[in-house]
């Protein structure tokens, strides 16, 4: 496949849809600062699912309150760290991150990781289809759940096919919309007598719990590694860029994720069920509690506009991978776009029994299976090709200078994978060593910490043989 270095520019507003699919962004049009990207991932944290996430604490792990939040903020901070690694990734290559992966499995190779990403991303599209159909129906009760998901559908196909600019764009405003709602939520609740005095009496400390509650905040930072270069790859490429751009992301994104998560976790303590969070942060909002819910609910259309985005951009590569010698062009983009949408709202109609209960087994299936992704990518980018890439091999059919499949990182994914599994605490299975910490589940820092060990010594192992 021949790249096209001339083809048509980038927007230069956020209401023209995005030319660029999958192809390196040429440095004439590289825009932007880092800066940008605070409010990219403020603003989709400030959604009502993160506020869902963060009730799981409670509502799951049945943790006090101050345990609660203390394994949420520590859970963001280290999960942070991981995923904003990856947003360093796209000013210098400037292609979407799962396109790179090919540099770490090889052209063929990378199939299985971009069918997985794809997968994660059709799970929190349609995760935020449930919830967001769920809160427009109690802010509008006359569109009805059906409706309420229709309508989260219509409002996420803006920024999901006009692209890159109008999700910049967007979420300034969602940074500030969404910011203000989450604040006015918890003034109205920690101002109720009755509120305050449910807070005091709840839950209990247990490790097995507080280790659920890290690991749940860990993973909704870590699910966002596959995400964060796709809206980073048109910032100019600079070392001081890289730098800033890790910090823009990791700050916006653990930030804008902490204050939902703290309210989750108070509504999962006052709330008589699980399945009323909705219901209940409505009751306490009294009269603002439409207007509250509706801002909230925009927030959550375009979060997953932006999953949606994404996704089309890992189906493409997988498009390219079966047909290397054609160019995938917007219309192709727009196409899939509409597909992947059209799927998620289909499946939605599947999540809506027993949401708490089906979300937290995705997000333990999840942290299984993304965890040795994202330690093969940072390893390899930052300690052994140490950024340097040879992008046109990606979009070669043979793969280029990192072949078809790179057997040892497919091995050390399979490690990866099966290193978790004697760690792993849910409700479908719980592993030997799980059992012995009382039912801890410390599973992704194991993938992570051994993954990258074994990474390391087979790329050692596999140059030493190659030298020799």
């Amino acid at each position: 496949m021949t790249l096209h270095p001339t083809d048509a520019h980038a927007p230069a507003s956020a209401a023209v849809i995005e030319q660029r699919t999958i192809y390196p962004i040429p440095h004439s049009e590289r825009m932007g600062h880092p800066r940008d990207l605070f409010s990219v991932w403020f603003g989709t944290n400030t959604t009502i699912l993160t506020v869902i996430t963060g009730a799981l604490a409670s509502a799951m792990f049945h943790l006090p309150l101050m345990t609660g939040c203390l394994a949420l903020l520590l859970g963001n901070l280290v999960g942070g760290i991981f995923m904003a690694l990856h947003a360093a990734q796209g000013p210098r290559l400037g292609v979407p991150q799962m396109v790179q992966t090919c540099g770490q499995f090889g052209s063929m190779g990378a199939v299985p990781m971009i069918l997985l990403v794809v997968f994660i991303y059709i799970g929190f599209s349609a995760s935020n289809l449930v919830v967001g159909g769920e809160g427009f129906h109690l802010a509008l009760p006359w569109l009805g759940y059906t409706g309420g998901v229709l309508a989260v559908t219509a409002l996420s196909a803006f920024p999901a096919f006009w692209g890159y600019r109008t999700i910049h764009t967007i979420t300034k405003l969602i940074s500030l919309g969404c910011g203000i709602a989450i604040i006015w939520g918890l003034v109205c609740i920690l101002g109720n007598a009755e509120a305050y005095t449910l807070l005091g009496s709840f839950g209990h400390t247990t490790l097995s719990g507080f280790m659920g509650a890290v690991s749940v905040a860990a993973l909704w930072q870590l699910a966002y590694a596959p995400y964060v270069s796709d809206y980073s790859r048109y910032l100019p490429n600079s070392k001081q860029g890289a730098k800033h751009a890790f910090h823009a992301t990791y700050w916006g994104s653990a930030l804008g994720t902490l204050l939902p998560m703290f309210l989750g976790t108070i509504l999962g303590i006052i709330t008589p069920r699980s399945t009323e969070i909705l219901p209940t942060l409505m009751h306490y909002l009294g009269g603002a509690g439409p207007l509250i819910m509706t801002m909230l609910v925009i927030g959550i259309t375009v979060a997953n506009g932006m999953s949606i985005y994404c996704g089309s951009l890992s189906s493409l590569m997988l498009l390219q991978m079966v047909y290397p010698k054609h160019h995938f062009g917007v219309r192709t983009r727009i196409g899939v776009t509409a597909s992947l949408m059209l799927f998620v709202l289909l499946l939605t109609m599947l999540m809506t029994h027993d949401f708490m209960e089906t979300y937290t087994e995705f997000l333990n299936l999840l942290m299984i299976i993304m965890i040795p992704w994202t330690s093969i990518n940072l390893i390899d980018y930052y300690l052994i090709q140490h950024g340097s890439y040879d992008v046109a091999s990606f979009f070669r059919p043979d793969g280029g200078r990192y072949g078809r499949y790179n057997v040892p990182a497919l091995i050390c994914y399979a490690l990866g994978v099966a290193v978790q599994i004697p760690f792993v605490s849910n409700h479908l299975y719980t592993g030997p060593i799980a059992q012995l910490l009382g039912h801890a589940d410390i599973s992704w820092a194991i993938g992570l910490v051994l993954t990258s060990l074994i990474y390391l010594f087979m790329t050692k192992k596999s140059r030493t043989t190659i030298s020799s």
